[in-house]
Parts: C-alpha cells; structure tokens; sequence
C-alpha cells in the first residue's frame, strides 16, 4: 500500500526524492510505502530508516538518538519490528562493563533491503502514472 499526502510533503526536507511529483509552488508529492502483515503488523519508512540508522550506529540508543526519538522508543519500534516475523530483524546484547550494542540480523539486512527495493519501485510507478496530472493539482 502507498500513501501521498501534503503532510509528508510538508514533512521533506526540500529534496526531490526518486520518483516524486513536482507540483507548482509546492513541495513535491512523495509516496511513502506502508506495508502491512498479519495481526496489524507493518514496516514503513520510520522502521526502515531506524534499521539503517542501528546497521550504521551498531545501536538503538544511538539510532534512535540520530532519529531524535527516545530509546525507549526505538526499541518499541525494533521490539515490533521483530515480532513480524519469525526470525528477528536486530538482535542486540546488553550493556555492561564494555556496554551493549545491536545489529542487523542477515535476515533483517535482507528484509530492510527488499523494503527499500520496493520503495523505489513503488516511488517509479507512481510517478509515471501521475506525472500526466501535475499541472492539474489544487493549489488549495
């Protein structure tokens, strides 16, 4: 499932991401892909950027830091994450005298990257079916 609307537009940060839709006067009209499992379960760009952010940091303390939330939630977030599936996207070992950390799992680098596969091409379709339109949005 892909969802547009202004608010993620106005969220942006000005960048024309792949596949987004300029729209006069405006900022472009990004898809943001959600996709959901079984039981209310989902992964969409904010899991997906928290998994790049822990593969890069080797933390969820740091990657949540990075992504300006609390540990506390980014590691709800991982904690949702890996109830999905059967195997678990991070895997991470408490602190003590040499701290904690966490990881990618094989899995979850395999999972985050098919995510970002089908982003893009979910971010391509849509441009081109509505590239056609752009010149007739509301500038309401």
């Amino acid at each position: 499932m892909a969802k547009m609307d202004d608010k993620d537009a106005a969220s942006g940060n000005g960048d024309t991401a792949a596949g987004a839709v300029e729209r006069p006067d405006r900022r472009p009209l990004t898809p943001r892909l959600r996709v959901l499992f079984a039981h209310g379960r989902k992964i969409g760009p904010g899991k997906a950027d928290l998994l790049d952010a822990i593969g890069r940091t080797g933390s969820i303390s740091a990657a949540g830091r990075e992504m300006g939330m609390s540990y506390r939630r980014a590691w709800l977030l991982v904690d949702e994450a890996n109830r999905i599936f059967t195997e678990p996207l991070v895997v991470a070992s408490t602190g003590g005298s040499h701290g904690g950390g966490a990881q990618l799992t094989d899995f979850g680098r395999a999972v985050l990257a098919a995510f970002r596969r089908v982003e893009t091409r979910t971010a391509t379709a849509i441009a081109e079916e509505l590239t056609p339109f752009a010149d007739k949005l509301s500038g309401e």
